[in-house]
């Protein structure tokens, strides 16, 4: 049996995504051309995103469209807002993690990333390259909760407050959905006084190691699963670099990203149920 490639999109993927994209009605009078499949430009916007490729050499035999189809409809897409419905989609079903542990990190993209275009900066860690940030949490077993991305000089204690506002509901195997957990926590990047203070106003316990301190503090036993979580994001080439100049598009595929790996978590166990048999 042939393998499935990481970009063909199965019959159960598309139950959950096809209600969240927006319905366009054909003119009845000078209809145009016939709109691609949404499922094809689907599949062609996952091959892009696995494998870096530019929009114009998308290979035209696998039926994806053309690069430029493909690009206007995640554009449409994104301006919808698809992408972080189908992620809190995906984290409204039962998780397998911990909801009540999170733990918060950050990744610089290499500097060849894009040299103008919102929510870039000059990194001061970088020899003042341009480039972009990705920030993320995670729960304890390292699904991706909420990602951001800023520029390289932004302060990484910055996105801490942001990130634990934007985590969706999660739904553990028992009751009800919950958006903010026991633990937050943090390397010493996010060491400061202030920002413990506005985490524990949102009702979470900061467990942040403290800089001048030495290491050994035992939360790496723990946080290894954001840094894990980063591989996998990053396992996506297109999110190694940042290409597109907007920032809007570039977060799109950040997001989806993190939809893609939440995807996987689920369906884990069936797969392995399936095999099995």
């Amino acid at each position: 049996m042939a393998r499935r490639k990481p970009w063909d999109v199965d019959d159960e993927l598309w139950a959950v995504v096809e209600p969240l994209l927006p319905k366009i009605e054909r003119r009845t009078r000078h209809p145009g051309r016939k709109r691609h499949p949404d499922r094809l430009v689907f599949q062609g916007i996952l091959f892009v995103l696995h494998t870096g490729i530019a929009w114009e050499h998308l290979p035209q035999e696998l039926g994806f469209g053309s690069g430029m189809t493909c690009w206007r409809r995640l554009a449409e897409w994104t301006e919808a807002g698809v992408w972080p419905r189908l992620h809190e989609a995906l984290l409204a079903k039962p998780q397998r993690g911990r909801p009540g542990l999170l733990c918060g990190g950050r990744r610089r993209l290499p500097h060849q990333s894009i040299k103008r275009g919102p929510k870039t900066g000059r990194s001061p860690v970088d020899r003042g390259r341009t480039g972009s940030k990705h920030h993320l949490i995670t729960d304890a077993t390292g699904i991706p909760l909420a990602v951001t991305l800023t520029g390289g000089n932004r302060n990484d204690v910055t996105q801490l407050i942001p990130l634990l506002q934007a985590v969706p509901p999660v739904r553990g195997k028992r009751g009800r959905p919950r958006r903010r957990p026991d633990v937050v926590l943090g390397d010493r990047g996010y060491d400061h006084d202030k920002y413990r203070r506005l985490v524990r106003a949102l009702g979470v316990k900061p467990l942040i190691a403290r800089r001048g301190t030495e290491h050994g503090s035992g939360l790496g036993t723990q946080r290894w699963v954001v840094e894990r979580a980063f591989a996998h994001l990053h396992w996506f080439r297109r999110l190694r670099i940042r290409w597109e100049i907007r920032d809007d598009i570039h977060e799109a595929f950040l997001t989806l990203g993190c939809a893609l790996i939440c995807w996987r978590r689920l369906s884990q166990p069936t797969r392995a149920l399936t095999l099995s048999q």
